[in-house]
């Protein structure tokens, strides 16, 4: 049987920039194995699959061993193929995150999310590749951690064995921008990611971390991975708007 599919890069600045997420539109839905069996073979840090409901739609991702509760690229990814197929209008998902929005703007397209800000908390053990950190803390996923400077960021070797029994999703790494209000990188080796080029779920964390701190409503953040990618945000309570750009590099047919 055959179901379409397409390869996303998402908060991309570019092709072959942002993060690629596979996206695959379903008529009828599909037993939870074998989204994890196409997410393995997708081989993707997420792939979304969506289906028609009601007025709306309901969403799930998959990295290549876990399903995971939040995903932002593969939402924006999702909602760029939804809407280059003829969807117009705001866009409604329901997730395991609740209802989350899409809608296109000038410059991309803007997602609803639930913001996810960190709380101090001590480190469950040293982490000694990201020196002495100016603060430590995490949200219901995530560690967080805020180092003194870019440069560390952009430059930090992570042992990846070290993150990998930290006992949560993953672990966000941030500074001050020079060119941009923050940068961040992202690491969830426990859930089969690696190093995630750009992380939409880590930004409901940054924008209201950020916001407090430079008292700003609207910042650009720039996730400094390999590939790359610029997260617009701007915290609003209790959500966060991420505002992205996508771009489609493939289109195919999954045969199962």
């Amino acid at each position: 049987m055959g179901y379409p599919l397409f390869l996303v890069d998402a908060f991309a600045d570019g092709p072959f920039t942002g993060n690629p997420a596979g996206v695959v539109p379903l008529e009828s839905p599909l037993e939870d194995a074998l989204m994890q069996k196409i997410a393995l073979e997708m081989n993707q840090a997420e792939t979304a699959f969506v289906i028609r409901q009601g007025d709306g739609y309901a969403l799930r991702w998959f990295t290549p061993s876990v399903e995971v509760d939040l995903c932002g690229h593969a939402t924006l990814a999702t909602a760029h193929v939804l809407f280059s197929q003829g969807a117009t209008g705001t866009l409604s998902f329901e997730t395991r995150s609740g209802i989350l929005t899409a809608e296109k703007t000038k410059d991309g397209i803007a997602l609803d999310f639930p913001s996810e800000a960190p709380a101090a908390a001590e480190l469950p053990h040293p982490l000694p590749f990201l020196g002495e950190p100016l603060w430590t803390g995490k949200n219901r996923m995530d560690w967080f951690v805020h180092v003194p400077d870019e440069d560390l960021v952009r430059s930090l070797v992570p042992d990846y064995s070290l993150i990998q029994v930290l006992g949560m999703r993953g672990l966000i790494v941030t500074a001050a921008g020079r060119d941009v209000d923050f940068v961040s990188r992202f690491f969830a080796p426990q859930s089969g990611v690696y190093e995630d080029p750009v992380t939409g779920s880590a930004h409901c964390a940054l924008a209201p971390f950020w916001t407090d701190r430079l008292a700003k409503g609207d910042l650009v953040g720039y996730q400094a991975s390999p590939r790359g990618g610029t997260v617009r945000t701007t915290a609003l309570g209790d959500r966060v708007r991420l505002e992205g750009k996508a771009i489609t590099t493939l289109r195919g047919e999954l045969l199962v």
